[in-house]
């Protein structure tokens, strides 16, 4: 039975995204923000430019949300039992600053095929459209991969400011989320976001991305968790979940993780961005 209600899975399979899907209280959620900046505090390089990948081997509380069970539930609905982790990103806004994501699809630059894999965006404070919340071409997923402009533009969180050009905006669907809920997104649906033009941050927490276990990394490697199932096909190395707030061993493993995903976004690049 799936977890998902007959409308959502009609929303993703029609718009390429299913939003809002509730997964804890805004209190769980201020918790998880406090041991965020926590480490921003104590070793703030951790979370800093290409440091905001695979927080979740550092964080018990992110690694929490990753393998919650109610996204896993959702996740399942869409890519079937068999689940793996395949990395996690955190997207932070910071008020006053230019911070922005140009429309791109997830699957033009992440060396995941097949496309069995799907992307949880937590929202780990409110994401609306005043503070930069994700906006959604809707539909554009069943038109497969679309040339991408490497622009390395300034204030673009993404790693080479890759850019769908002359994206309809008046056919973008903005995601409006509470702290604690989430949307799923398609690999080949066209999405961005826009500045923070509010008094405070906004925080996303991206599980980048939960792939079934036939999907393959075509442009480097990477590890994986198993979040749910087996993994029957062994096409990448496995490694455990974190032992503790900012483990010495956990550290080395991020960095490690994060370096294969260097190796992947800047793949055939001349050129690296800040992230």
């Amino acid at each position: 039975m799936s977890y998902l209600s007959p409308n959502q899975l009609k929303q993703y399979e029609d718009e390429g995204f299913v939003s809002p899907i509730n997964i804890f209280s805004k209190d769980k959620a201020k918790e998880i923000r406090d041991e965020i900046e926590l480490i921003e505090k104590e070793m703030p390089e951790e979370l800093e430019k290409s440091g905001r990948y695979n927080a979740h081997l550092i964080s018990p509380l992110l690694d929490e949300v990753t393998h919650n069970p109610k996204i896993l539930d959702a996740v399942e609905s869409l890519i079937d039992e068999d689940i793996l982790v395949c990395g996690t990103t955190l997207f932070i806004k910071n008020p006053n600053e230019k911070g922005f994501v140009s429309y791109h699809q997830d699957a033009k630059y992440i060396g995941l095929e097949p496309h069995n894999w799907v992307t949880a965006w937590v929202a780990i404070t409110d994401s609306n459209e005043h503070n930069g919340c994700m906006r959604m071409w809707s539909g554009s997923h069943k038109d497969h991969l679309k040339e991408h402009d490497q622009k390395f533009n300034q204030g673009n969180l993404l790693t080479r400011g890759q850019t769908v050009q002359n994206v309809p905006k008046e056919k973008t669907t903005p995601l409006v989320l509470t702290a604690g809920q989430m949307s799923l997104h398609h690999p080949t649906t066209v999405h961005g976001s826009d500045i923070n033009k509010s008094d405070d941050r906004r925080i996303g927490f991206v599980i980048q991305s939960y792939i079934g276990a036939n999907v393959k990394q075509v442009l480097g490697k990477n590890s994986v968790q198993i979040a749910r199932g087996k993994d029957d096909f062994n096409f990448h190395e496995k490694i455990g979940r974190t032992k503790s707030l900012m483990n010495e061993d956990d550290i080395k493993l991020k960095k490690q993780e994060n370096d294969y995903l260097q190796e992947i976004f800047y793949k055939d690049s001349s050129k690296k961005g800040n992230y």
